[in-house]
């Protein structure tokens, strides 16, 4: 599709509604605020996705390549129908004729943490016959850049508590968290590009993860090279239909088969299809000598109740539920007290829980785990659409606002700030300048040209072309 078909309806008129000879629209993209508690910044991740998927190949393939009467035709087609009026569409006649999008992006370095309220990037017209582009290209760019940016926020902040809570009570294990926030989000998210977006952003602190075409969104969009680093990774997992197809009569049979089918490496099995506690109680002591003989790790898969009852255990007139999956787990099978006192599960077997986990969910896991005496790495939690779709654009007050004009050869600091808001949505005024101080991103604004090209932003696309590029590996290095 025409990319510039991909905009808010109101988009299409504001070229005649900006004052008269106005040749300069100056833009930035800021997160507002945010709705998570404990959280006041935000990652900035996914424009070079954007810049790569959309301003380049699409513009290319669906605009710039067509032949101009048929596209240019085609577009006023849907504008007159849709508006039910005769559109001059000569201005999209002329961006065609250009061959390429005069617009200049700055942004901060992918991976950087933002603060609420301080812009990530920047954007400008740089031919001023096309000063209309700047917003109209809003739609499509806040579309696309909310989510990779909410999932990786999310995602690192999971990341902070499996790491404090490893550190508290397993820390010669750090490295296991790499894969202990497994992403399980793609078949509950909105459709497959919402997944792999956000499947990225969850990729920025995590290796384990379910959504396959990450790895190959990586190397499209972020020059990594799944042969030679690791992109993300998994392991083989059972599902339902599997122990279902093998009936419930003979479930301890399944999990012989499977013990067989795979004799090394790591293999986790969904166990609550019927009874999780007959699993645990009587399944896995018959299974024992051949769990432990095997060259790999057993990983058993709760899927159904209250996460941090069914992993940690609770209060039950049933001392089986009591205890939970972690600690008949070490019942049965034993394992090590680690240097700061905390039990460490035998490395034959392990836990991954991946239903309705949140950030809260993880943190209560961790903190009765602990509670208990057990290491917090002696589980993996399946982090899933219940996290990364249940998120909108609002999650962090994403927007993009004008705050820099230039009419008639002058210069107008523009700015948004509605007596009826909250402040949320104030806006900064004139143009911006980005520097650092005691670590944190500060913003100035009503900057003069001369203080807007210096600081953190740095032009990532300009003209039609990918200026600047940042790779999976160092945008990883910044995150963690």
């Amino acid at each position: 599709m025409n990319p510039l078909l991909l905009t808010d309806g109101y988009k299409l008129g504001h070229k005649d509604q900006y004052p008269e000879k106005t040749t300069l629209v100056y833009s930035n993209w800021t997160p507002r605020k945010s709705r998570i508690e404990g959280v006041d910044t935000v990652v900035f991740f996914g424009l070079q996705y954007f810049i790569k998927e959309y301003l380049l190949k699409q513009f290319d393939t669906y605009f710039f390549n067509q032949d101009k009467g048929k596209v240019v035709g085609e577009y006023k087609k849907y504008i007159d129908h849709y508006l039910g009026i005769d559109a001059d569409v000569s201005h999209i006649a002329s961006l065609h004729d250009l061959g390429y999008l005069p617009i200049e992006i700055k942004a901060v370095p992918e991976g950087t943490e933002v603060p609420i309220r301080v812009p990530m990037f920047t954007l400008v017209n740089t031919d001023p016959s096309f000063f209309w582009l700047t917003n109209y290209l809003e739609t499509l760019l806040s579309g696309i850049i909310w989510q990779p940016c909410t999932s990786a926020t999310i995602a690192k902040q999971y990341r902070k508590i499996l790491i404090k809570y490893a550190q508290e009570t397993d820390k010669d294990q750090i490295g296991f968290v790499d894969w202990q926030g497994h992403d399980f989000s793609m078949r509950g998210m909105s459709g497959s590009e919402s997944a792999i977006i956000s499947g990225m952003g969850h990729a920025l602190s995590f290796s384990g993860s379910d959504t396959v075409p990450v790895a190959k969104a990586f190397e499209t969009y972020y020059n990594a090279d799944v042969t030679k680093e690791l992109v993300i990774g998994s392991v083989n997992a059972t599902e339902h239909s599997v122990m279902c197809a093998g009936s419930k009569d003979d479930e301890i049979g399944t999990f012989q088969r499977l013990l067989k089918t795979y004799p090394t490496g790591i293999l986790s099995v969904v166990s609550d299809t019927w009874d999780l506690w007959k699993v645990l109680t009587e399944y896995l002591p018959v299974l024992k000598e051949q769990i432990l003989n095997r060259e790999g790790k057993l990983v058993i898969r709760p899927d159904s109740g209250d996460p941090v009852d069914i992993i940690c255990g609770c209060e039950h007139d049933n001392p089986v539920i009591a205890k939970g999956v972690i600690e008949l787990l070490w019942d049965e099978f034993g394992g090590s007290i680690n240097e700061q006192g905390y039990k460490v599960l035998h490395p034959k077997v392990g836990a991954i829980y991946g239903d309705s986990i949140t950030i809260e969910r993880a943190t209560q896991i961790c903190k009765r785990l602990k509670r208990k005496g057990f290491a917090s790495t002696n589980v993996v939690l399946g982090i899933g659409s219940f996290t990364y779709q249940y998120n909108t654009r609002d999650t962090f007050g994403f927007a993009m606002k004008a705050t820099y004009v230039e009419i008639d050869g002058a210069g107008r600091e523009i700015f948004k700030d509605p007596v009826t808001d909250d402040g949320t949505k104030k806006s900064a005024k004139g143009l911006i300048h980005l520097y650092e101080e005691n670590g944190r991103i500060k913003l100035k604004d009503q900057c003069s040209k001369e203080e807007e090209g210096k600081g953190m932003l740095e032009t990532v696309f300009k003209n039609g072309k990918l200026t600047r590029e940042y790779s999976l590996e160092e945008i990883r290095e910044r995150v963690q």
